[in-house]
């Protein structure tokens, strides 16, 4: 995913929309799948906030915190009324360590060889903020990966496909040809638990 820290400053406005919900997030994934459930945002406003995850923190409390932070921060700094704000972030884990967002070619290999062989998990926190109240879910897919040889990292390596990318890979590009199994939701792993989402704004009266 891209970081939200790093077009902090950017808000992209699509004016005569007309759909009351504005996207607090980065990642142009998590636009391409609201388009695909029929949601176009009025605004995307990347949030500004500190991801340094706290000591001890659970991957799952992270990836709720931080989607929480998110629509608080563009609440906080537009004050909209009538207006649905959605934030999501993903958090790839092994076990309780999360695997962050790299741009680190040893360390995506290092990531990638931690995920050969074995499952891990993702986690979506998705929140919504309207008219000041905050209402989340959390979402939980599981992901194997075939034994990855030296042949497999190096080609992936190779591809950049890794960069910027929580746990070193992207389930929509090259990495699905090294995944075994997935339990869960697969929009989930791109970056937007779809279903969850849909029912998410639905409960709160967005008709968008």
């Amino acid at each position: 995913m891209t970081s939200p820290k790093d077009a902090s400053h950017s808000v992209i406005n699509r004016e005569g929309v007309g759909t009351p919900l504005w996207l607090a997030s980065a990642s142009p994934r998590r636009a391409d799948l609201l388009a695909q459930i029929g949601i176009t945002p009025a605004r995307i406003i990347p949030a500004a906030i500190d991801e340094t995850p706290h000591k001890r923190e659970r991957p799952r409390l992270y990836a709720a915190r931080l989607a929480r932070d998110k629509a608080q921060a563009v609440y906080a700094a537009h004050t909209p009324q009538d207006i649905f704000i959605l934030a999501a972030d993903t958090v790839v884990c092994v076990g309780r360590r999360i695997l962050e967002k790299t741009d680190d070619e040893a360390q995506a290999r290092h990531y990638l060889s931690l995920l050969s062989g074995r499952a891990h998990r993702v986690w979506t926190g998705v929140c919504v903020s309207y008219n000041g109240r905050n209402v989340s879910r959390l979402c939980e897919t599981r992901v194997r990966f075939k034994v990855l040889g030296a042949g497999d990292i190096d080609t992936y390596i190779a591809s950049a496909q890794w960069r910027g990318k929580a746990g070193a890979y992207a389930i929509q590009g090259l990495a699905a040809r090294y995944i075994t199994n997935i339990v869960g939701s697969y929009s989930n792993v791109v970056g937007l638990p779809l279903y969850e989402t849909a029912n998410l704004l639905s409960g709160l009266g967005y008709k968008g």
